[in-house]
Protein backbone atom coordinates (compact mmCIF):
# COMPACT_ATOMS: atom_id res chain seq x y z
CA UNK A 1 0.00 0.00 0.00
CA UNK A 2 2.87 2.08 1.05
CA UNK A 3 4.72 1.86 -2.47
CA UNK A 4 1.38 2.65 -4.69
CA UNK A 5 0.68 5.65 -2.64
CA UNK A 6 4.20 7.31 -3.29
CA UNK A 7 4.30 6.34 -6.89
CA UNK A 8 1.36 8.01 -7.13
CA UNK A 9 2.49 10.78 -5.02
CA UNK A 10 5.64 10.65 -7.41
CA UNK A 11 3.45 12.23 -10.29
CA UNK A 12 2.65 15.31 -8.74
CA UNK A 13 6.52 15.99 -6.80
CA UNK A 14 9.85 17.53 -9.14
CA UNK A 15 12.54 15.16 -10.28
CA UNK A 16 14.65 15.10 -6.79
CA UNK A 17 11.86 14.64 -4.45
CA UNK A 18 10.18 11.63 -6.94
CA UNK A 19 13.09 9.41 -6.33
CA UNK A 20 13.28 9.57 -2.65
CA UNK A 21 9.31 9.50 -2.57
CA UNK A 22 9.52 6.16 -4.21
CA UNK A 23 12.88 4.70 -2.09
CA UNK A 24 10.63 5.66 0.95
CA UNK A 25 7.68 3.61 0.13
CA UNK A 26 10.10 0.75 -0.68
CA UNK A 27 11.79 1.17 2.24
CA UNK A 28 8.22 1.18 4.51
CA UNK A 29 6.97 -2.02 2.26
CA UNK A 30 9.76 -3.68 2.87
CA UNK A 31 9.37 -3.05 6.86
CA UNK A 32 5.91 -4.03 6.73
CA UNK A 33 6.41 -7.60 4.57
CA UNK A 34 9.49 -8.44 7.04
CA UNK A 35 7.24 -7.22 10.02
CA UNK A 36 4.51 -9.73 8.82
CA UNK A 37 6.41 -12.65 7.83
CA UNK A 38 8.07 -12.41 11.58
CA UNK A 39 4.48 -12.13 12.97
CA UNK A 40 3.18 -15.17 10.54
CA UNK A 41 6.19 -17.71 11.94
CA UNK A 42 4.94 -16.91 15.68
CA UNK A 43 0.84 -17.98 14.82
CA UNK A 44 0.71 -22.12 14.47
CA UNK A 45 -2.28 -22.81 12.74
CA UNK A 46 -4.31 -25.59 15.18
CA UNK A 47 -6.08 -27.86 12.67
CA UNK A 48 -6.54 -31.69 13.47
CA UNK A 49 -7.62 -33.98 16.32
CA UNK A 50 -4.89 -32.88 18.22
CA UNK A 51 -5.63 -29.13 18.16
CA UNK A 52 -9.31 -30.63 20.19
CA UNK A 53 -7.50 -31.45 23.08
CA UNK A 54 -8.19 -29.34 26.37
CA UNK A 55 -11.30 -27.64 24.32
CA UNK A 56 -14.98 -28.67 26.30
CA UNK A 57 -17.44 -30.29 24.99
CA UNK A 58 -21.26 -30.83 25.53
CA UNK A 59 -22.54 -34.47 26.59
CA UNK A 60 -25.45 -35.53 24.36
CA UNK A 61 -26.35 -38.98 24.70
CA UNK A 62 -25.11 -41.12 28.24
CA UNK A 63 -21.50 -41.77 28.62
CA UNK A 64 -21.50 -44.54 30.34
CA UNK A 65 -18.15 -45.41 29.81
CA UNK A 66 -19.04 -44.71 25.84
CA UNK A 67 -21.22 -41.99 24.52
CA UNK A 68 -21.14 -39.00 22.10
CA UNK A 69 -20.41 -35.48 22.55
CA UNK A 70 -21.33 -32.50 20.56
CA UNK A 71 -17.98 -29.93 19.90
CA UNK A 72 -18.14 -27.15 17.86
CA UNK A 73 -21.23 -28.09 16.46
CA UNK A 74 -19.88 -31.59 15.59
CA UNK A 75 -20.90 -35.02 17.14
CA UNK A 76 -18.08 -37.69 18.34
CA UNK A 77 -18.21 -40.54 20.14
CA UNK A 78 -16.73 -40.08 23.49
CA UNK A 79 -15.43 -42.62 26.38
CA UNK A 80 -16.00 -41.05 29.93
CA UNK A 81 -14.47 -43.61 32.54
CA UNK A 82 -16.66 -41.60 35.86
CA UNK A 83 -20.05 -41.30 33.53
CA UNK A 84 -21.07 -38.20 32.44
CA UNK A 85 -25.50 -37.58 31.65
CA UNK A 86 -26.69 -35.56 28.52
CA UNK A 87 -26.46 -32.15 28.84
CA UNK A 88 -23.09 -31.83 31.59
CA UNK A 89 -19.89 -30.36 30.13
CA UNK A 90 -16.93 -32.44 29.75
CA UNK A 91 -13.05 -31.76 28.49
CA UNK A 92 -10.94 -33.29 25.92
CA UNK A 93 -8.05 -35.45 27.29
CA UNK A 94 -7.01 -37.24 24.18
CA UNK A 95 -8.37 -38.71 20.55
CA UNK A 96 -8.31 -42.25 20.29
CA UNK A 97 -8.49 -43.21 16.83
CA UNK A 98 -12.08 -41.28 16.15
CA UNK A 99 -13.26 -41.72 20.02
CA UNK A 100 -12.13 -38.31 22.20
CA UNK A 101 -11.50 -39.82 25.20
CA UNK A 102 -13.18 -37.32 27.96
CA UNK A 103 -13.14 -36.45 32.08
CA UNK A 104 -16.15 -34.32 33.76
CA UNK A 105 -15.79 -30.69 34.48
CA UNK A 106 -15.34 -29.97 38.19
CA UNK A 107 -17.62 -26.76 37.66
Amino acid sequence: MALTVSIVLAFFLPWPWKGLVVLGGLAIEAAELTWGFRLARRWRPQTGAEAMVGKTAKVVSPCRPKGQVRVAGELWEAVCEEGADPGETVTIERVEDLTLAVTRDGR
